[in-house]
């Protein structure tokens, strides 16, 4: 893993930490980290759910330009898997996630916004994807992502024209899921996930796939989709203590095991 991103445990969460200076530019080394930190928190079973964290002062504000300005069109054929290959790796990792968004998150910082579950944000907070002011589009799964979460209209609003949103329009248009004071991003954020911590993890992420997956296709195929992964959480140890729980006990938390 990079030294510019690191994964975090603590009490069943996992932190992937973006850590470069001053704006957590998104160079490859940085993607190359993102994909090594999301494997790394799939596969640890201590890591119930995940945070990705910027610092106190900002996200993400978007791609490192000087590293992509001398490149030509060849060079980007390479490189353009890796810039869909880190967000898609956020993005498909089994356990819930969410973005403690603080300062700004533009361009692919935005991009890894948007790969999470959801969105926390600093009231100050200020989103985008204003890649179209540099001649390009967004690259990193911002055209998609985007106008599935706030729709077509708004999606092609913020892209085409490339402008900031502040936090109460994030808010109001679906983009981010929740606004606190600054000082209290991270703790929101741990907060939101906490409650998954001690869960019935194959349920959980169950319930993400089916969710996930059911958006890209139609309605039967996803019910299909829906359909195999409720059969198939009869298969888990959680499955049969939740249920025993609840003809026993009622309602409460069940002890369950992860498994």
């Amino acid at each position: 893993m990079s030294d510019l991103v690191r994964l975090e445990v603590e009490d069943g969460i996992g932190t992937v930490r973006l850590d470069r200076p001053p704006m957590n530019a998104l160079n490859a080394e940085i993607q190359h980290g993102l994909v090594a930190a999301c494997r790394e928190a799939a596969e640890r079973s201590d890591v119930a759910a995940v945070v990705v964290y910027g610092g106190e002062k900002v996200f993400a504000a978007g791609a490192d330009i000087k590293e992509m300005e001398t490149m030509s069109y060849t060079d980007m054929v390479d490189h353009s898997g890796l810039l869909q290959d880190f967000t898609r790796a956020l993005a498909r990792l089994p356990k819930p996630t969410v973005a403690a968004v603080t300062g700004y998150a533009l361009g692919g910082g935005c991009e890894v916004a948007l790969a999470c579950d959801w969105r926390v944000a600093a009231e100050d907070a200020r989103l985008g994807q204003p890649e179209i002011l540099l001649g390009i589009i967004p690259g990193a799964g911002g055209t998609q992502r985007l106008a599935r979460l706030v729709g077509p209209a708004r999606a092609k609003d913020l892209v085409l024209s490339g402008r900031f949103v502040d936090a109460r329009e994030a808010l109001a248009i679906g983009l981010v899921d929740r606004v606190v004071p600054a000082a209290e991003v991270y703790t929101a954020s741990r907060e939101l996930v906490s409650r998954y911590v001690g869960g019935p993890s194959y349920a959980v992420r169950a319930a993400k796939e089916a969710i996930d997956r059911g958006l890209e296709v139609d309605l039967e195929t996803g019910l299909e989709i829906e359909r195999q992964l409720f059969a198939g959480l009869f298969a888990t140890r959680d499955r049969a203590t939740g249920m025993r729980h609840f003809v026993e006990k009622g309602k409460g938390p069940a002890p369950f095991e992860g498994s």
